[in-house]
């Protein structure tokens, strides 16, 4: 089940594909270099994966120093 910031985050990327990849996976993420690209390539194509990115490993934790492993 989608939480609430999952669906903001989906929201934001339709409306805007890199900022929603770059909420969830920070600046330096390949999976946000790629959404730039193709939203500079193409607006549909950059929706469509931000939107395919969020949904597919929304039950991931994103890598980085954002989460303490225990």
């Amino acid at each position: 089940m989608a939480s609430g910031c999952t669906f903001l985050e989906i929201l934001i990327a339709i409306l805007l594909p890199p900022l929603g990849v770059f909420l969830h996976y920070g600046l330096c993420s390949k999976e946000f270099l790629i959404c730039v690209l193709l939203t500079i390539l193409g607006y549909i194509p950059g929706i469509i994966y931000a939107v395919y990115v969020l949904v597919s490993r929304s039950d991931e934790q994103p890598q980085g120093d954002y989460y303490a492993v225990a």
